[in-house]
């Protein structure tokens, strides 16, 4: 699949519009051209392996700027009314694999579950036992994928 043109609503800080799905191969926008190469090359792999099972991987969210994570905390205390409750969710912006392009959310759950069950031949592996969406590259390729953490505080 190739990429599209750089739309104007491309976001510098990773946010994703609202208006249009972001698949591994639109690497005109930065929440996928930011990701670090190895797991870029992953996620794209798997996604054409995926598709020939007729699934479909949608980036929900990739790298993302210090100044978005750190307002997706800030919406996450609010949400959950403590910054402690927040943090199984949002990681701040200092150790999030989001800013360091580590990692990846991929909806919907088909491709969820295909990931869980196929990703560690990609090295790619479900970090976090709470989010069924995010991956990171936890193993190499054909290994064993470690068990999730509980949640991103640890």
């Amino acid at each position: 699949m190739a990429p599209t043109a750089v739309p104007p609503e491309a976001d510098d800080d990773g946010a994703l519009p609202a208006d249009r799905d972001i698949t591994p191969f639109d690497t005109w926008h930065p929440a996928v051209s930011r990701l670090e190469r190895r797991l870029l090359k992953a996620v794209q792999e798997a996604a054409r392996d995926a598709r020939e099972d007729g699934v479909v991987f949608v980036v929900t969210l990739g790298w993302r700027s210090k100044e978005h994570q750190q307002r997706l905390l800030e919406e996450g205390i609010e949400k959950y009314g403590s910054l402690e409750k927040a943090r199984e969710f949002v990681n701040t912006p200092e150790k999030s694999t989001h800013v360091s392009g580590e990692a990846v959310d991929i909806g919907p759950t088909d491709a969820d579950d295909w990931l869980i069950r196929f990703g560690s031949a990609y090295g790619l592996c479900q970090a976090y036992a709470n989010e069924l969406w995010h991956f990171e590259l936890l193993t190499s390729p054909g290994g064993t994928c470690p068990t999730p953490r509980n949640n991103a505080a640890g």
